[in-house]
């Protein structure tokens, strides 16, 4: 929760303090692949791949044509997936545990120059709201790793409010067609009813998520 408030304070600050020029502001769309995993969750455990799509703005910062702030609002999936080959029977499993989230993330973006077509990178806070958790071929052996079963105390259920930090760079083609890569360092818990299940570890349980993907931003 400090790291929480610490950078949501961090990103009001800076932008209260910079000279944003909103009249300028060009709106895009983006659409890109996940590759996604959950730190100290489901064990064993594997990626789950799966997509993100959305609109963006792009708002200048100062006066020169090369930093800005870049928010976001994206359909975002992310989870992971659990499978146990050498299990027999009842007790084998290839689990997914896929979580779907309206995603917000704030950057601060900055082109390495000012030409028109430049590699650029990005930082800044992703807020992720759950829109819906599914979970496909749950381990029967292992009950409370499912939402829709009741009665356990260490249950499977995400929370609602997820928290990160994105990184990223790319390549713009005539400050138009944009290319990138980011990682996105999960900082809040995502199953926090899992921190004590029976024979887990008790660490927080953050979802990594790395992605490619693709812009388009209108003149």
């Amino acid at each position: 929760m400090k790291k929480i408030l610490l950078t949501s304070a961090l990103v009001l600050s800076t932008l209260s303090f910079a000279q944003i020029d909103f009249s300028s502001t060009r709106f895009g769309v983006t659409a890109g692949a996940n590759y996604s995993r959950v730190k100290n969750a489901h064990n064993p455990s594997g990626p789950r791949f799966t997509l993100q799509a959305g609109a963006l703005a792009l708002i200048p910062v100062g006066n020169e044509n090369q930093f800005f702030i870049q928010p976001e609002v994206l359909y975002y999936g992310a989870g992971e997936s659990g499978k146990d080959k050498d299990a027999k029977g009842k007790d084998g499993y290839n689990a997914v545990y896929a979580n779907d989230y309206l995603s917000v993330p704030i950057y601060f973006k900055g082109y390495f120059s000012e030409a028109e077509s430049e590699f650029f990178g990005l930082v800044g806070p992703r807020f992720n709201f759950l829109i819906s958790q599914k979970v496909k071929n749950a381990p029967t052996a292992r009950p409370y790793y499912n939402p829709d079963v009741d009665g356990y105390a260490y249950s499977g259920k995400a929370s609602g409010f997820n928290f990160g930090v994105g990184l990223g760079v790319g390549y713009s083609y005539k400050r138009q067609l944009e290319i990138a890569l980011k990682y996105d360092l999960g900082v809040s818990d995502t199953y926090p009813d899992l921190r004590k299940e029976p024979g887990g570890v008790d660490k927080s349980k953050s979802e990594q998520v790395i992605s490619v993907g693709l812009s388009y931003i209108f003149k």
